[in-house]
């Protein structure tokens, strides 16, 4: 949107593309997206759980009742239950965004090395990122009927195969080809995996698992560039370089494929309205919000 301005190849103007959803968005998040009547629970504020409850006709059920005398935040995630989920979903972040950063800093230049000239380095990121937007609707939706874990780990074996397969001198557009599956492996599975984790904790820690699994993924997100720049200087080949970053994929398929199973809380909302979808509780919430009731 951005090159469509005038002066948008300013990175300026790229910035101020970026910060308008947070300058939009944010106060109107503030003003009208109401607070969690679970997660006002789980803190000790039970008047303004039930009082907000009431307002968005979402009654609290008794699960989250019982709920109020659990471990809440960090604590929440250093019991028995959660120590080694989240060590494992820390990890499968890590992966994702290791990838993420390592190929969107250095595929121009992989492929650089590999023939192609610096007139295919946007689109060689045009593929990548556009399999990732694709490639994740897509896989969002399969994750929803089957459930994100299986997803994840089939995704991530995707980004090795495909990563695997870059080297062996195929055709332009075969290379496209696997560029978007890539993309869809390591950008397009980290939007799976903030999705699988918020869905993992129940309401007392899904905030500060989210926040763990984000802050933590973070190292990867710095390590992946380094590693490609080490890869890089030391002067590996750019047929080994795709090799490691399978690698990675690999051993983010394979934590992927350990997190155990949890029985968690049902979704919040349709939970907490017996006898009613998801949808339908969506729509009581919108309603009350569209009236000013919250």
């Amino acid at each position: 949107m951005a090159l469509l301005t005038s002066g948008g190849d300013s990175w300026r103007t790229l910035f101020l593309f970026g910060a308008a959803p947070l300058v939009v968005l944010l106060p109107v998040t503030l003003l009208r997206l109401p607070e969690s009547p679970k997660w006002l629970l789980a803190r000790g504020h039970t008047e303004r759980a039930h009082l907000l409850a009431e307002r968005t006709g979402v009654p609290l059920s008794e699960s989250a009742r019982a709920a109020e005398d659990k471990k809440v935040g960090y604590a929440a995630l250093a019991s028995r239950r959660y120590a080694l989920p989240t060590v494992l979903l820390g990890l499968m972040s890590c992966s994702g965004l290791l990838l993420t950063y390592a190929l969107n800093t250095w595929l121009p230049e992989i492929m650089g090395q590999s023939g192609f000239g610096k007139s295919y380095a946007l689109v060689f990121l045009l593929a990548l990122n556009g399999g990732a937007v694709i490639g994740g609707v897509l896989a969002s939706r399969a994750a929803d009927r089957t459930g994100p874990q299986r997803v994840i780990t089939s995704t991530f074996v995707l980004a090795a195969v495909s990563l695997t397969l870059l080297p062996l001198g195929l055709p332009l557009s075969a290379l496209l080809a696997l560029v978007a599956v890539a993309g869809i492996g390591t950008i397009g599975t980290q939007v799976l995996v903030y999705g699988f984790v918020a869905n993992y904790y129940d309401t007392q820690a899904r905030a500060a698992g989210v926040a763990w699994c984000a802050g933590f993924g973070r190292l990867g997100g710095i390590g992946g560039p380094l590693v490609g720049g080490a890869l890089m200087s030391a002067g590996i080949s750019p047929h080994r370089a795709f090799y490691a970053f399978a690698g990675v994929a690999v051993f983010g398929a394979l934590v992927a494929l350990f997190v155990p199973r949890q029985n968690t809380e049902e979704d919040v909302v349709s939970d907490s309205v017996p006898g009613r979808s998801s949808a339908d509780a969506a729509r009581v919430l919108a309603t009350a919000l569209s009236r000013g009731e919250v």
